[in-house]
């Protein structure tokens, strides 16, 4: 094993697995402050006391002005907890920054037009603040496009894998 490996739980270590390790640290100090970032990004664009949760569902429904179902949410977020997603839903609403209509048996959301303002303001506030500062790190588009298909290339083995665990 490298002499230097930066973990979280040094008791999951392994020969087998240290760059494993390694990767599952990098995601948990990134996924807490790209939650952060979120949240203080939301702020800016003048809205307060939104989870990260809320904040991608938003964005979400606002995704190509085109109304989305619940369970269209759940599955393009990953979000296997419904309940989760349906009270971000009922707080979306109660904020004015979503609608719903139904159609037929469903209910279909679709972004208001304050709805569609915060996702601008948020649009601006990300371009001031993290766009450009990500030019510091001379990352090409090429190799955050590669990035992001490793990501989600391993959340399919980590989908697996949790299918895997839970039928043992």
């Amino acid at each position: 094993m490298p002499d230097k490996v930066i973990v979280a739980s040094s008791h999951l270590l392994s020969e087998k697995g240290a760059s494993l390790s390694e990767f599952e640290f990098g995601m948990i100090i990134a996924n807490s402050a790209f939650q952060r970032w979120m949240m203080h990004c939301a702020k800016t664009s003048g809205v307060v006391d939104l989870a990260p949760l809320d904040i991608l569902i938003v964005h979400h429904i606002n995704h190509r002005e085109r109304s989305k179902r619940l369970s269209d949410i759940c599955f393009v977020l990953n979000v296997e907890d419904v309940h989760t997603v349906n009270y971000s839903v009922k707080k979306l609403l109660k904020r004015n920054l979503i609608q719903g209509e139904k159609v037929g048996k469903e209910m279909f959301y679709r972004t208001s037009e304050e709805g569609q303002v915060f996702c601008k303001r948020y649009r601006e506030v990300r371009e001031d603040c993290l766009v450009d500062s990500l030019k510091s790190f001379n990352f090409s588009p090429d190799k955050l496009t590669e990035i992001a298909e490793n990501l989600r290339a391993l959340s399919g083995l980590y989908d697996q894998a949790s299918r895997e665990a839970a039928s043992l």
